[in-house]
């Protein structure tokens, strides 16, 4: 099993108070974290975890969006709440909750289907040119001023003409992607790795800090071929110290997988 699976493990629990729906237990491995705190699209892809074992037939994360209501806390027991909404022949609904510590860290809502039934006429995105991933700057904690435990997970190459580090440039951002012991991309991974990388906005103000992210939308088009994804991420949008960032990963064939926006702080 991959260290990702394994940290994503969830079991089901005994509903109590006849509440509806399903609760599942697992641990938020301190492996994830972006400084002492646990990656949102990590917590998003555990939540998400749990969700599929709800809808087994439908269980790819067609659309989801997360709210992050506080920080989750990492190498500690967590619950997930599930509730299927709606659940019809295309297409089911379902809502999740993440607690630990009797408080829910993040809520999500997710449409949810099967990305092998693909029909109709396609039009996509094109993948940008940016270097090889031998080309490209290894995202590092020290250049961002932080520790970052995720780098032992996820190997993040980084355009080095796009690498944030001083205040001036664009608020863009493009590099490569992969887990480190090689599992192969899919659904799940693509939740993580929409919140892989460095804020854009670093790319415009310098390394500013802290950018928690207070809501997050995922939509996956289509399942990723093994191999390196690529992600160029972008905002147009800075204003009140909040921050409207929108992304984009490709597979190693070049077809457009998922899509993100995501509404943080800027601290």
């Amino acid at each position: 099993m991959s260290e990702f699976d394994d940290d994503l493990r969830v079991l089901p629990l005994a509903v109590s108070d006849g509440k509806p729906g399903h609760a599942f237990g697992g641990h938020v491995h301190p492996a994830w974290n972006i400084g002492s705190n646990p990656n949102g699209g990590y917590l998003l892809a555990l939540a998400a975890a749990a969700m599929r074992q709800a809808v087994p037939a439908q269980a790819d994360p067609l659309s989801i969006t997360v709210h992050y209501l506080r920080p989750g806390l990492a190498d500690q027991p967590c619950q997930v709440d599930v509730q299927t909404l709606r659940s019809g022949r295309a297409l089911s609904t379902v809502r999740a909750t993440l607690l630990q510590q009797g408080k829910a860290r993040l809520e999500v809502l997710a449409a949810t289907g099967d990305l092998a039934d693909q029909a109709g006429p396609v039009l996509s995105l094109a993948m940008p040119e940016i270097p090889a991933p031998d080309l490209c700057l290894a995202r590092s904690g020290d250049a961002q001023g932080v520790q970052l435990p995720i780098l032992q997970r996820l190997d993040v190459r980084l355009h080095p003409q796009q690498v944030p580090s001083r205040a001036g440039g664009k608020a863009r951002l493009s590099g490569w992607v992969r887990f480190r012991d090689g599992r192969a991309p899919d659904a799940l991974a693509c939740l993580l790795f929409a919140d892989a990388f460095p804020p854009a906005v670093f790319g415009l103000l310098g390394m500013v800090g802290w950018v928690p992210t207070i809501e997050l939308t995922v939509h996956v088009r289509r399942r990723p071929v093994p191999g390196w994804m690529l992600g160029e991420f972008w905002t147009h949008d800075l204003s009140h110290g909040r921050v409207v960032e929108d992304g984009a990963l490709w597979d190693a064939s070049g077809q457009l997988v998922a899509q993100s926006r995501q509404l943080a702080l800027v601290r």
